[in-house]
């Protein structure tokens, strides 16, 4: 018997209107969440070590041009994107024993991207890499939607930004470590950082260590994350694909959902900003893999209050007000300030960009859906904005290819704030209310 079959995945009732009390907010995060956010840091670690080296790697070692690192930037996200619709409706089934299959599907796409790491060390071409980085893609698509949903399916309505951000908060301190790992991982190994001459044994033992760490966190969902009927009718039919398809009916949902791909259209990803920093503000390459520790430590720092915040001003409010918050950063980027002090007000803001943002979102989409197919709602407001950060990454990497990389920052500042202003006339109603309240 697993561990956690003989632990609760629900949090104990509490009053979901009216003063919150000590004890209450205490058991606003269940022991699911808790281990879940486990099972995420460590998992993030392992990507991470990888994400902090690839840019550097594929560009300076491999000569890819900014078009195709678009593309394989792209690829992370639209592949997941292919099947992360799939992974929501599956884990929504129920099994014999009256069981939501979200910790099965979940494991499965743990285990995906755990066992397409060790093969990282043997490709050395940008279409094998490609291949390899799409099947890691593939997991991540399968597990998002089902862990999601066992969170706020444990947790009660009214903590469920807070829940959100304590396991952000736990996923942030495994990509706060993750770069940390791999840049000491690369001086102890003795390879350049940069991988000329065909002398890449520095980024092969990352990418070793990456594959052992992503097995241990697929034991630990095995082991500690609880596998127990959620919803109050465990019997309730099975929703069919089409179901699932139908839920963009729901105005909530619909709204959100096209909220979030008008701001992912418009979002720079990660490792173009990083690009950014590194060549706009004057940063030693040596320290590219540790860039994304800033961005993580404000993350960290921020997740937990922010998902507070969200709880009593309204998750798609402060949604809206994170991808605001890029707009100075974008702004910094495009000045004519360069050194150590911009890059820290870059990386904060970037930070606290996630921290308003990420859990949130799936806080506010899991208002909007009935509990029997919550993991199909999230997966279907997730794949609107993965595939929309998608194409924007094809885009910007076009851009920067014909015109240079502060001219597509500028042309995508520009357009996220009119994307801002638009989704803030989508979502100008109130706060949908929580589908668990509803009678």
């Amino acid at each position: 018997m697993y561990v956690a079959d003989s632990r609760s995945s629900k949090a104990p009732a509490a009053p979901a209107t009216g003063p919150v009390r000590r004890g209450a907010a205490l058991r606003a995060v269940p022991g699911a969440v808790i281990a879940l956010g486990a099972v995420s840091m460590v998992t993030d670690i392992s990507s991470e070590m990888v994400n902090a080296v690839l840019p550097l790697y594929l560009l300076t070692g491999l000569g890819l041009s900014p078009l195709g690192f678009g593309l394989l930037d792209g690829i992370q996200n639209g592949f997941s994107a292919l099947v992360r619709l799939v992974g929501g409706h599956l884990a929504d089934r129920r099994g014999r024993d009256g069981a939501a299959r979200h910790k099965a599907v979940a494991a499965v796409g743990y285990g995906l991207s755990a066992l397409c790491r060790p093969l990282l060390p043997f490709v050395h071409t940008v279409p094998l890499i490609g291949a390899v980085i799409a099947v890691d893609r593939t997991g991540k698509g399968l597990r998002t939607a089902p862990r999601d949903a066992m969170i706020s399916l444990a947790t009660e309505p009214a903590h469920r930004g807070r829940a959100f951000g304590v396991h952000r908060a736990m996923d942030t301190a495994g990509a706060l470590l993750g770069p940390l790992t791999a840049f000491l991982v690369l001086r102890l190994a003795g390879g350049p950082l940069l991988a000329d001459g065909g002398e890449r044994h520095g980024y092969d033992a990352v990418f070793t260590v990456s594959a052992c760490v992503a097995a241990l966190g697929v034991l630990i969902l095995l082991l500690f994350v609880p596998n127990r009927p959620y919803g109050d009718d465990p019997s309730a039919g099975v929703p069919s694909l089409r179901d699932s398809l139908t839920l963009l009916r729901l105005p909530g949902l619909r709204r959100l959902t096209l909220c979030a791909v008008l701001l992912g259209l418009t979002t720079v990803s990660d490792s173009f900003l990083y690009l950014l920093i590194q060549r706009r503000l004057g940063l030693s390459v040596d320290l590219f893999p540790l860039l994304p520790l800033g961005t993580a430590a404000a993350f960290l720092l921020l997740a937990v209050p922010f998902g507070s915040l969200a709880d009593r001003i309204g998750r798609r409010r402060l949604f809206l007000l994170g991808h605001g918050v890029l707009l100075p950063a974008y702004g910094l980027l495009l000045s004519p300030l360069r050194g150590l002090p911009a890059v820290i007000c870059v990386l904060v803001l970037h930070g606290s960009f996630y921290a308003a943002t990420d859990g949130v979102l799936a806080a506010a989409a899991a208002d909007t859906v009935p509990a029997e197919q919550r993991g199909a709602g999230l997966a279907l407001v997730g794949t609107g904005q993965v595939l929309a950060r998608f194409a924007c990454s094809l885009l910007f990497g076009a851009l920067w290819s014909a015109e240079g990389g502060p001219s597509a920052l500028a042309w995508s500042a520009g357009a996220l704030a009119l994307c801002v202003g638009g989704a803030a006339v989508v979502l100008r109603t109130s706060e949908p209310v929580a589908a668990e309240e509803r009678s």
